[in-house]
């Protein structure tokens, strides 16, 4: 059926009237991605593009996360359709991150790991966040404050204290990715979080904890006994 044109297709097998019909969850990543593209090429429908895409990065997460050279190569893809596939990336963590602002305080662990890792996971640049919250520990916003190796000529208390009080925080949990993969701290990490709780105590304003993101896991200070 593939070397139909999708207008041939049965209406069931059409990926956006099953969406409407039977809702987003009945599709298969092929069939989301499929939509996303919109068209096809000459002889290969939106669908055989999503698969041949899907099998080149090995996953989703692999095609969302690669290079724009890399995802243009394929035939019938360019800069505007790798715009789209970015743009759907960017909105699914947004959406994410909306749960957090709007919701309880934050009494779990694993739902500030979670958001985090959506965050933070797949940067190719090593970034160090800023999680502020108020005194009953809720959301009031998530900086991204500095880009680049985490050390104490980068990471500077003075800013994180002078947008902390901006921010009227109570309190911080501070995040970095590791782009290795390897949540593993460093001293260098070890040491800038001291160096932020004893500035940040100064204007009493609490460092809960500094959460370290790797690709399958995260580390905690804070269970480390680092805080």
């Amino acid at each position: 059926m593939s070397s139909l044109p999708l207008p041939l297709w049965p209406e069931t097998e059409r990926p956006r009237a099953k969406l409407l019909k039977l809702g987003a969850t009945a599709l298969s990543e092929a069939e989301l991605l499929a939509i996303l593209l919109q068209t096809g090429t000459r002889g290969r429908t939106a669908v055989d593009i999503a698969r041949g895409l899907l099998g080149e990065f090995k996953s989703l997460r692999g095609l969302l996360t690669a290079e724009r050279q890399a995802v243009c190569r394929t035939p019938g893809l360019g800069a505007a359709k790798f715009a789209l596939l970015q743009a759907a990336l960017e909105m699914s963590r947004r959406h994410y991150a909306e749960q957090m602002f709007a919701g309880p305080p934050l009494a779990n662990p694993r739902a500030t790991r979670d958001f985090l890792r959506a965050r933070l996971r797949d940067r190719e640049h090593e970034v160090f966040c800023c999680l502020f919250l108020d005194n009953r520990h809720r959301v009031i916003a998530f900086d991204e404050v500095f880009r680049g190796t985490i050390d104490g000529a980068s990471v500077h208390p003075r800013e994180v204290v002078k947008l902390a009080l901006t921010r009227n925080a109570a309190a911080v949990i501070l995040a970095h990715n590791h782009p290795s993969g390897i949540a593993e701290p460093s001293q260098a990490d070890e040491l800038i979080t001291g160096r932020l709780r004893d500035a940040l105590a100064l204007v009493d304003i609490r460092v809960l904890d500094h959460i370290v993101v790797g690709d399958a896991a995260c580390v905690s200070f804070a269970e480390r006994g680092l805080l």
